[in-house]
């Protein structure tokens, strides 16, 4: 029941979209401009860096938050599990409609508290291909595709290791259309 419940929990947690919250106290419906994508990405192309960064801040301390209500209320390992649901949650936001964003910072938050070397390595990733190709898919999808491999490097049990592919899969699954946009050279950049 306890388990349950910080699931649920976590799920209403990462349903939060910050994206949302920021450009709706602009006056901006971020789901109607740019990519449409409530993410840190199509605020900072739409709204500009302070906005962005605040995204980015929120969205990654709900990641921090739920991987703390799986670990500090379950323990065992819970909080990879509860950071699934927030993951979720984020991107299929009941709050809103479940249309939500592709959970990057939400993922990459709630490792940095779990696997806080393979988080720190993950966002350092994530700050390196943007700086290089001026796009946050690439280094969404690159962080993504190491998160399992550096948490075998770092001993996690398998049954860790299974939870995090599930959570790469599903940023990775998000990222669909990006992928067919970095394929055809359409992809959008950063700006700003």
């Amino acid at each position: 029941m306890e388990q349950a419940a910080a699931i649920i929990l976590a799920y209403l947690l990462g349903s939060v979209s910050f994206g949302i919250v920021v450009s709706s106290m602009r006056g901006v419906d971020i789901r109607s401009v740019g990519s449409g994508n409530p993410g840190t990405s199509n605020i900072m192309r739409t709204l500009g860096r302070r906005d962005a960064a605040v995204v980015l801040l929120g969205d990654a301390l709900k990641g921090v938050a739920a991987a703390m209500i799986g670990e500090l209320w379950i323990g065992g390992g819970f909080g990879w599990v509860t950071l699934l649901a927030a993951a979720i949650g984020h991107s299929f936001p009941i709050w809103h409609k479940f249309r939500g964003g592709k959970s990057v910072a939400t993922v990459i938050g709630g490792v940095l508290f779990l696997a806080p070397w393979v988080g720190g390595v993950l966002a350092i990733v994530w700050i390196a291909c943007l700086l290089i190709w001026k796009t946050a898919s690439i280094g969404s999808l690159v962080a993504m595709i190491l998160l399992v491999p550096l948490l075998a490097i770092a001993g996690r049990p398998a049954d860790t290791l299974l939870v995090a592919g599930a959570i790469s899969l599903l940023v990775i699954v998000r990222h669909w259309s990006n992928i067919i946009r970095l394929f055809s050279k359409t992809e959008h950049q950063v700006a700003r």
